[in-house]
């Protein structure tokens, strides 16, 4: 099979588990070709249609995977190529791309989403539905001794540290009430994940007491797979898939908005002072396998459009 993949392009580079996706599909022998979407909007989405016509012309695909939905509404003006869209959260819980992501929903051949909330929101019922989460890349996540971890980090061995589950300034993560939690735990530092490397996520998570996930909204928070692929503890506010994730993880725990909560459950994981089981639990959701159900997707798509 020929993909052509279609993203958003403004950034300096691919969104990781987009690029990361794509490579675990090569690896599997599809070929996969990349057009990146300039502009913002609506209307600068839209401006790259005479660009994807161009692509689709010179270049033989047999289908085309777009991610987001705006991304996919692009991909469906077009009628040359099967089009398969994956909604990723922030294109049908944010209310202004709801509406462009719910139109694109009925102009593809088919559509994935990452968490079963997105499908009932756009009232998306034809079968199959495609329930895929992203996937973790297992070969750059897996458990290393806590004090190897933080001796290769230069942390200190006695104090607490805690890994925030994603930049401070992204206000869906409400940084606020993370900071509000530990304000009264003596000798604890909150690590902020900006703008690190993958191996460097790795080593953190692994010499870190816990991750702690405090977001108002979330579908599948990849760094949670992460985590569990490091064995760290995790405390998370019920969102997404989390709480289905932990169900079976040990030192893990749900919490409420309750900074008072949090710091109890935060206190837990240090009284208990140890690693997860999080590896075992989490090893179904690795890149790999994810890719595998993408092209089952892939080849039932196809086998309709016959």
């Amino acid at each position: 099979m020929r993909i052509l993949i279609i993203a958003s392009g403004n950034s300096s580079q691919l969104s990781p588990f987009v690029k990361e996706q794509a490579e675990s599909l090569m690896e599997q022998g599809l070929s996969v070709d990349f057009f990146l979407i300039r502009g913002k909007g609506l209307f600068g989405y839209l401006s790259n249609y005479f660009l994807l016509i161009n692509k689709i012309k010179h270049e033989e695909y047999d289908l085309i995977h777009a991610h987001y939905g705006l991304s996919g509404l692009l991909a469906t003006m077009q009628l040359y190529v099967p089009v398969i869209i994956t909604f990723h959260g922030s294109d049908v819980n944010m209310g202004k791309n709801y509406i462009f992501s719910r139109i694109a929903s009925r102009l593809s051949t088919n559509n994935i989403f990452v968490h079963q909330s997105l499908q009932e929101k756009l009232k998306i019922y034809r079968n199959p539905i495609n329930i895929i989460p992203c996937g973790f890349n297992n070969n750059r996540f897996f458990p290393i001794p806590k004090d190897k971890a933080r001796k290769a980090l230069k942390w200190e061995k006695n104090k607490h540290y805690i890994a925030f589950s994603s930049s401070f300034n992204n206000k869906i993560k409400n940084v606020q009430l993370a900071k509000s939690a530990i304000s009264k735990i003596n000798n604890c530092e909150l690590i902020e994940l900006k703008g690190y490397e993958k191996e460097k996520i790795n080593l953190i998570l692994n010499a870190s007491d816990l991750l702690l996930v405090t977001s108002l909204s979330e579908t599948g928070p990849i760094i949670v797979k992460e985590a569990l692929a490091c064995n760290c503890p995790i405390i998370s506010t019920n969102v997404g898939d989390v709480q289905k994730l932990t169900r079976n993880v040990n030192n893990c725990y749900i919490s409420s908005y309750n900074p008072e909560n949090i710091k109890k459950k935060i206190n837990q994981v240090f009284r208990n002072n140890e690693r997860t089981n999080g590896q075992k639990i989490i090893k179904n959701f690795n890149l790999e396998n994810i890719a595998y159900k993408i092209i089952d997707v892939y080849k039932k798509t196809l086998n309709e459009t016959l």
